[in-house]
């Protein structure tokens, strides 16, 4: 049953209308819920058949304000990548006694991983651990790389990964409800663009579907996708 804030705050929007993004990324804010600082949230339905490799949608982006929350980064690396990696700001970094570790400690102490290509054959042993976790690096997302500098300094920075899933959606954090209206409109833009861009060739049709924006406690907010996928299409 909805809590007493949960329904005051539904009743200040209208279900059936879809709001401009930053008007209601703003009635987001406005109608917080909870006690604490809620993640803010977007989900994009898209017009793709993700069982199709070809329109299997996913990949990276750097929010320009960052998520609100300190990312533990784990560098799975050699000789001067390991140094590299730490002086960065790894907070953890090594080879095959890191594997070890999540392998026979179930050791997940961590929210993003990066490998360098050449260590890739061992991340192959704790790929069923990282896999439905999320974390297994890919190239696509620019987790597996030599520029291990990079990748750490932009994870972060608040780099968030999106994949399409199996019902063709895309799910993905956009910061905290304490940034504010105007800094999340800009991550949720920044998130947006990044996915449009992304567009597979063979998609058909309208690309961006359905959108809506929440909080972790609050109601789902509907998305006029046709006025922001137009700001995202000329970004």
């Amino acid at each position: 049953m909805a809590g007493k804030k949960y329904k005051e705050a539904a009743s200040k929007i209208d279900r059936d209308k879809r709001y401009e993004l930053s008007q209601a990324i703003s009635l987001l804010v406005e109608n917080k819920v909870a006690k604490f600082d809620e993640t803010a949230e977007i989900a994009i339905r898209l017009s793709v058949d993700p069982r199709q490799a070809d329109q299997n949608v996913r990949g990276s982006v750097v929010l320009p304000n960052g998520i609100g929350k300190a990312v533990r980064v784990l560098v799975l690396a050699r000789g001067d990548k390991e140094r590299e990696a730490r002086e960065a700001g790894a907070d953890f970094v090594g080879g095959e006694e890191m594997i070890k570790k999540i392998q026979e400690e179930n050791w997940l102490d961590f929210d993003r991983v990066v490998a360098t290509p050449d260590v890739m054959s061992l991340v192959g042993r704790i790929g069923k651990i990282l896999g439905p976790r999320g974390l297994k690096p890919n190239p696509k997302t620019g987790t597996v790389t030599f520029d291990v500098a990079k990748a750490v300094t932009e994870a972060k920075a608040g780099k968030v990964d999106f994949r399409v899933d199996k019902a063709g959606v895309v799910h993905a954090p956009i910061g905290k409800l304490s940034f504010g209206a105007q800094k999340l409109t800009e991550n949720a833009q920044a998130l947006l663009t990044a996915i449009v861009r992304a567009k597979p060739a063979s998609a058909k049709g309208n690309y961006v579907k359905t959108a809506a924006v929440t909080s972790t406690m609050g109601p789902g907010i509907k998305i006029d996708t046709a006025a922001a996928t137009k700001v995202a299409a000329a970004a």
